[in-house]
Order: structure tokens, then sequence, then C-alpha cells
């Protein structure tokens, strides 16, 4: 019996012996792309054991593995899930590499094109710059909560705007040297084969260049990794435009190691949610490669997206509470039509060659050249037409805007207090039209024409036609299975060719090029070189200058990946020269504005790292740390680039340090993730331009506003939670609470034309330093600063499925004028405080504006079908489903420049320089129909 009970006891302990050597690995790969995916989970079904895989898509079972007929279960949030039956064997190792999961297009593919509309990204007057088209890709619950349910709102994630994340296409940066923002339209409209994205998020490493503190996303549109076959789309909406239409092919790696990718669409409306916000764009897309053997592959790519939309004006109180959130100032009828002034075009093809070397299976070499080219043109309406009298410029004429401040209301109560017929008359001709007059204008100018003169009316284009150069190499090299090394090299050269064009004259045939502001003739003239210059249509005037603008980075780093600790360490260093070449010699700085002006260069520096400690497979802490100094975009480096070589007084490096930390839960049925933030960004410039009263007591100028030496604060905490909790059930939840503020006082300095009423108002040579802005501690206009979302998806095995999410957004702040809290604000001509200035008043005057809190409700669906070798996918969504009316941002007028404008314009019920809104859109809708095959 004994011996009998021993043999027993050694089969039971060698069979546990050899179960616990017995191991289940593999690796997890994107079926296009065939990189590999992380954090993918790994389930052995009718158990409790789950893997992720990690940064090279490995997982690993060794411990308590089941023998015998297992099957392993694969999932990631925006993946279609799989099965994989597979058999364990005592003490064998099983081994299931390049196991791949598609993604499930009916999460993902339309979602990009819904929110992410040109209006919304590209509003250059607004600023309404959100960070949407950076987590499009991503798969992070909180990422898309904001991609997909916050944007709408403008918010911006930690309170940043895209220029600070990296917007890549095949590893070439498509951020604008300008003013470092991505500019999305350049490649809208082309869906369908910018669906393979890689996303890195905040700090984390990228494969491809430093990043900045809000990542990298970067579009592999190689025709080898595209998927292979057709789809057509056709899209309705009623946002930003009103149908869509595409079509792609890609043909895949073919037998002869060729591939290519074809893509065209259209997009078109002749009015968006806004009055009169036409839409047309064009898109066109080739991507051709040779793979010339195993190891190097050539791709071309070509991008032309020429498109063009009427823009929507912000407003007062005033005008939204006599006409609707849809109403638009920019527009008027002319012909039985709607003509808007105020038109963006943009047309800047891409052109890119890429070289993809693999020395091996581990390391890899790409090159990449970038060519890019082409205008983008902002027209607006000009009325200061003017003709030589006695040889001085006169004329001019009253404000076309309909919403100019003596024609509404307002004025006319605070001007004509005892006169009330007046204010009714400024109502009802609003209210009965309130849009601009263009026959007026045509009958203004045809008169004087008749008598001999200029025109008085013009409409006009602010020209920016660039010319970029783009060469990079990026090495990889996977060192061993624990460390994989990055390094890179980029040169960027830009010349930016900048002027006003002539594009319409209303009916005139000539208009005389000088500023008809001037008091003096020559500091009238816009070219000292050419006096008196009478222009036509598509002749250049006002302005005309280049900007060089040269770039030069190298960036390394090393990611390193162990059972319990990823890690990595992160470098960078860029060199960046401005220089500024006037065309025109402007008669108000005649020395300082014709020729080349100094060449200013910036060296910048980037240093990052972070480590991930994996306590359980369920359990994960992340932390990152970095420090990045940058150059100043140029439109924050030269103060008024259109008349002078000026730049910002003590212009340098701006400096962001960023950290974040995050717990991260991720079993089968729940995955969370917690993080805190904090990022300081110092010594930032900020130019701004606008009409100004009370400058240096009762004073008023044109001005450019120079807000030098800022520092700002983003500090706040971001929760995603999702739960599976019934295989076709699953629950969702997002919240972002944050504080955005000015951390401290910045300078502020004016600069105008150096003429007699600036002099008068204390300027010296057309410069003022009014010293600090007292900003410490007010609110950034960065959106809603608090949000919240909870929703549900149900998705039916018969592949239809349905989804609900309420949003909520708080602390949403109007942007305050610096010069009304700076000295200029409680200051007299004679530079004494005020006689009648009261404390306590000032400081209810200056309160900032919260906007009041707001929910929407947001629906999704659709179905898909396989009919044959067809594929056909339906969606629809309803964006504001309870056509709720909310102000996303605004900012303060700098009108009111002192105490006394100040305090008599809100003494109104309403006032004339009241802050001007935008407005979110209120109940929307978009459809989508495709067939792929």
């Amino acid at each position: 019996m004994k011996k009998i009970a021993f043999i027993f006891l050694f089969g039971i302990l060698s069979q546990l012996f050899h179960a616990q050597n017995t191991v289940i690995e593999g690796s997890v790969l994107d079926v296009l792309s065939y990189e590999p995916i992380e954090g993918v989970t790994v389930e052995i079904e009718k158990s409790s054991l789950f893997k992720l895989t990690d940064a090279l898509g490995i997982f690993v079972f060794k411990e308590n593995v089941p023998l015998g007929e297992q099957i392993l279960r694969i999932s990631k949030s925006g993946f279609i899930t799989k099965r994989y039956p597979i058999i364990v064997n005592v003490g064998q190792t099983v081994n299931i590499s390049d196991m791949v999961l598609e993604r499930d297009l009916s999460q993902t593919a339309d979602l990009f094109t819904i929110t992410l509309s040109d209006d919304e990204l590209n509003d250059d007057v607004s600023g309404a710059d959100n960070i949407s088209g950076l987590l499009a890709s991503s798969l992070d619950i909180f990422q898309r909560t904001a991609a997909f349910e916050f944007s709408s709102s403008f918010f911006r994630v930690r309170g940043l705007d895209s220029k600070n994340g990296s917007i890549l296409i095949n590893g070439i940066e498509m951020n604008k040297t300008y003013n470092g923002r991505p500019q999305w339209s350049n490649w809208g409209g082309l869906n369908d084969v910018l669906r393979n994205q890689e996303l890195t998020w905040g700090l984390t490493p990228s494969n491809y260049n430093f990043g900045g503190v809000l990542g990298t996303t970067n579009i592999n549109v190689r025709a080898s990794k595209a998927r292979p076959g057709s789809r057509l789309t056709y899209s309705s909406a009623n946002r930003s435009y009103t149908n869509r239409l595409m079509a792609t092919h890609a043909s895949g790696l073919l037998k002869n190691n060729w591939a290519y990718t074809i893509s065209i669409g259209r997009r078109w409306g002749n009015e968006g949610y806004q009055d009169a916000t036409s839409y047309s764009s064009n898109s066109f897309f080739t991507s051709v490669e040779k793979k010339i053997n195993n190891n190097h592959s050539l791709n071309l790519t070509a991008i032309y997206t020429p498109n063009r939309r009427g823009k929507s004006s912000p407003n007062t109180q005033e005008v939204f509470d006599l006409k609707n959130i849809k109403y638009n100032e920019y527009w008027g009828w002319q012909d039985g039509e709607k003509r808007n002034s105020r038109i963006k075009e943009v047309n800047e093809p891409i052109l890119m060659l890429n070289h993809y070397w693999d020395f091996n299976s581990k390391a890899t070499l790409n090159t990449n050249v970038a060519f890019q080219f082409g205008k983008i043109g902002n027209s607006r309406l000009d009325y200061n037409g003017t003709d030589l009298i006695d040889g001085f410029p006169q004329g001019g004429a009253s404000n076309p805007s309909p919403t100019y401040y003596q024609k509404l209301p307002s004025y006319a109560e605070r001007n004509f207090p005892d006169n009330l017929g007046v204010a009714y008359g400024a109502l009802k001709a609003f209210q009965d039209n309130g849009q601009i007059d263009w026959n007026a204008m045509y009958s203004a100018n045809l008169g004087n024409s008749q008598n001999g003169g200029n025109a008085i009316y013009a409409l006009y284009e602010d020209r920016v036609d660039d010319t970029q150069i783009t060469i990079n190499t990026i090495l990889t090299n996977q060192l061993n299975d624990n460390i994989i090394f990055n390094a890179g090299i980029h040169y960027k050269s830009l010349k930016s060719e900048n002027f006003a064009e002539v594009i319409d004259l209303l009916g005139a045939l000539t208009y005389l090029d000088v500023d008809g502001f001037a008091t003096q003739i020559d500091e009238a003239q816009n070219d000292l070189l050419n006096p008196n210059r009478i222009v036509g249509v598509g002749d250049k005037f006002k302005y005309h200058y280049n900007l060089f603008s040269n770039e030069l980075g190298i960036y390394a780093q090393s990611q390193f990946s162990y059972n319990k600790v990823d890690f990595y360490v992160s470098g960078s260093m860029k060199n960046t020269t401005y220089e500024r070449e006037g065309m025109y010699q402007n008669g108000g700085f005649p020395d300082s504005s014709l020729g080349r002006g100094h060449t200013i260069s910036f060296t910048g520096f980037g240093a990052k790292g972070g480590v991930t400690y994996k306590l359980t497979g369920k359990h994960v802490i992340d932390f990152n740390i970095g420090c990045i100094s940058r150059a100043p975009t140029i439109q924050n480096t030269y103060s008024n680039s259109r008349e002078n070589h000026n730049t910002v007084p003590d212009i340098g490096n701006e400096t962001v340090i960023s950290m974040d930390a995050s717990y991260i839960f991720r079993s089968p049925i729940v995955k969370a993730k917690l993080t805190g933030y904090y990022t300081k960004i110092a010594d930032a410039s900020e130019i701004s331009f606008f009409f100004a009263d009370g400058i240096g007591g009762d004073n008023t100028a044109f001005v450019q506003e120079i807000l030098q030496g800022i520092d700002k604060m983003h500090l706040g905490g971001e929760l995603g939670v999702e739960a599976q909790v019934t295989p076709t059930i699953k629950f969702k939840g997002a919240a972002a609470v944050g504080q955005f503020t000015y951390a401290n006082n910045p300078n502020l300095f004016l600069s105008t034309e150096p003429d007699d009423e600036a002099e008068a108002a204390g300027f010296i040579n057309g410069f003022k330093d009014f010293g600090k802005s007292n900003l410490k501690n007010y609110r950034l206009a960065s959106g809603p600063q608090s949000a919240f979302s909870v929703g549900f998806e149900y998705r039916d095995p018969d592949y239809w499925w349905f989804g609900a999410t309420v949003n909520f957004f708080k602390d949403t702040y109007v942007d305050v004028s610096p010069l009304t809290r700076s000295s200029n604000f409680n200051t007299d001509f004679d530079g004494n405080v005020f006689n009648d200035y009261d404390e306590d008043l000032a400081r209810a005057l200056l309160k900032q504006e919260r906007f009041e809190d707001y929910m929407s409700v947001n629906l999704v669906g659709g179905k898909s079908w396989k009919i044959g070798k067809y594929y056909i996918g339906f969606f629809a969504s309803i964006n504001n489903v309870l056509d709720e009316v909310y102000k996303t941002g605004g900012f303060e007028q700098g009108r009111n420049a002192n105490y006394r404008e100040l305090r008599d314009d809100k003494a109104l019920d309403t006032p004339v320089f009241g802050a001007k809104y935008w407005y979110g859109r209120g109940a929307t809708y978009f459809l989508n129909l495709n067939v792929r095959f």
C-alpha cells in the first residue's frame, strides 16, 4: 500500500511539474499593417487566466496553464474579437504567433469624420482649435470620449491646443511652422486611406519623433499596408457640409511587388449649420509602392485636397438675442443668392517619397522627403478706398458690417437716451435685414467711378503662399528582446510669401493703395517705392513680405521592456531660425520694413522619461515626466510682420514642463484608467490685433497687443471606465476635471503706427510699455475645463448596434482682455489714477465671465450586411438631441480699454462693446452608407 501511494503521489507531482513547465505564447498583429498591437487582452476561456500583449504584441502564459483543448479569446476595444482553438499538452510549448486582429469599422471608421469637421478645427478667427484629430485613432476610453463626445464643445484635453501634439504622415511632420498646428484640411475627405494610424499619447515614446506633451499620431499611407479592395461611401449631414462622396481602391501587394492605392472624394453644401457657410472640397490621393527586394521599398504619395468654405462670425449677446445661434454677419443677398464676404480657401498639394530599408528583422531605416506648396486665402471687405484730393488721399466709407456697433440698438440707447425712437428704428432695421448690403456697395463704387474716382469698397484676400521641403530619416533598432532604440534627424525649410490681393472691386476698376487712416502723405504709403499706386483685380497691395524658416533637429530614445517594469528615456535638440524679407517699404516704418531683417535663432532641448510598473496582470502604474524648450512660432515672434521687421521684446524659447501619473485596471470585463497631470508653460508670447478706445486717457488707436513672458498652468485629472457587462452590452464613462490658469502677470506692450495720435497717447516710435498685465489666476479660455460623459453601447450578434451618451460640461470662461488689466485701465492721460476710480466697482467690472453649464445627449447606431462578396455598412448619429443652446467660447472686446469706458458701457442694460461669443450647434445629424468589396 505504501508503494502504491508513493507511485500515485509521484505521478501527481510529475503532472504538476510538467504542467508548470507548460507554456502558451504568441503574438498579435494588426491585419492591415502587420504591426504589433499592444494591450490586447488574451484570455483562456473557462479559466481566470488572461494576459496583455506588450509593446511587441507578445504574450506568455507560464503558470497554472490548463491542459487539453482550450480556446484563446483575443480582444481589444476597437477591434473585432477573435477566438482561436488550441491543444495544450503536458510539458510542451504552444506557440501561436502572428495572430491578427481586424479593426471594428462599425466602431471607429466614420467617427473620425463626424467630429473633425473643418470649421471646428481650422477657424483661424476663433482659435477654436482642439486636438480631436490627435485622438481619433486612440482606443483608450477617455481619449475616444474626448474625440467623439467632447470635441463638439471645443473641449481641449488638458486645456492644450494641437500645437502641443504632432501629426505625421509616413513619418513626416505636418504641423505648420507658422502656428505649430496641423492644417487638417490638407488631407480632408480622405478618411478611407487615413485609417492606419499609430497613436502615442502624452509624453509616451513614439517610434517616429520626440513628440510634444500631447503625443504623436503617425498616419501610415504606404500602398502595401492598405487593405486590399474597394470602398464606396456616401454621407449626408447638416454640420459643415451636407453631402460627401468617396471612392477608394487599394491593390495590396501584387505578384510583381507593386502596390497602389487611389482615393477620390468630394464634400459640398450650399449652407452648413450656420447661415451662408458654403462648403466645397475635392480630395485626390494616390500612393504607389515598389518593393525592390526583401530589404528595400520605395513609396510615392500625392495628396491634393483643394477646399473652399464660408466662415461664420462670433457675435455679442445683443446680436444673438435679436437673431439666433445660426446668425452670421458675414453675408448678404446678391442676385438672389447668399454671398459670404469671408471665404477661406486652402490649396496646398503634398508630395512625398519614402524609402524603407529593413537591415534585418529587427533594424529599419526610414528616409523621407516631402514637398508642399500652394496657397491659403482668407477674404474680407475693405471700406477705406480713397481718392487723391489736393495730393492727399481722402474718402473712405461706412463700415459695411451689419453688426457694426453704431448700427445696433445699444448704441442708440447710449447716445440718444431721450429719443428711443432711434433705438427702435435700429432694432427693426437689424431684425428685418441685418446682413451685408452688396448692392449699396456696388452703387457707391459705381457712383464714385463715374465721377473719375476709385473704389470705395473692395473685396480682397489675405494670402499665404508657402513652399516647404522636409527631409528626415528615422532609425528603429530592436537591440534585444528587451530594448528598442530609436533615433532620427530632420530638416525643414519654409518660404512663406504673404500679401493682400484684390479679388473684386465691386463695380469699380481701380483702387488707390494707401492707408486711409494715415495723417501724413508719406505715412499713408503702403509702399514708398510706388507712391499712390493704382491697383486692379488680381494685383498685390497693402502689404507684401516673405518669411523664411529653417529647422534642424535630432532625437534619440531607448525603450526598455521587462516582465514587471517598462521604462524609456528620450532626448532631443532643435535649432530654428526665422527671417523676414519686406517687399514693400511701408510709410509708417520706412527704416524697418524693406529688404531682409536680421535672422533670429532659437536652440531648444527636450528630455523625457517614464516608467510603467506592472503590479499584476490587472493593475498597472504609469508615470511620465518631461521638459521641453522650444522656439516660439512665427505667429508669436513678429509683432507686426505685415509692416515691419520688429519682433517681440526679449523674445526667447518657451519652456514646457509636464508630468502625469496613471493607475490602470484591466480585466476581461472592466477596463479603467485614472490619471493626474500637471503642465506648466513658461515664457510664452501672444500677439493680437484690435481697435482700442481709451489708450492713455481718451485716445483711440488700432494696436498690436504683445503679451510677453506668459506662464500658464494646467492641472487636473482624467478618468475613463468601460465595462463589458454582457457579450452585447457595454457601459462606459469618462470624466475630466481641470484648472487652467495664467500663472503670472506677463509683460504687456502695444505697438501702432508712429503718428501724432500715437504720440499723444504716449507711444514712442509707435511702441509703448504698459508694464505688467494682472492676469495671474484668471482662467484660460480653453473650452470647458471640466467635462463628464456616461453612456452605453449595444452590439447585436446580427451586426446591428446602438449607443447613447449623456455629456455634461462646466467651467467654460471668456477670454479676458490683457489691456484692461494693465496700468492703462486706471490711469488718466496725466499718468495719475482716475479721480473717480472705485476699487470695488473695478473689481466687479474685471471679474471674468463664466458661461452656464450645459448638457448634451448624443445617439449613434448602425447596421452591416454581407451580400455575396459585398459588405454594406450604414451608420447614423444625432448630436445634441435635446437642441441645447450653449456657448463654446468667446472673448472680451478691447475697445473699452480703461475704467471709465468699461464702467459707462457696462452700466447699460445691453453693452455696446460686450464680449463676442461662439455658440455650439443645435441638434445635428450625420448619415453614412458604405459598400466594401
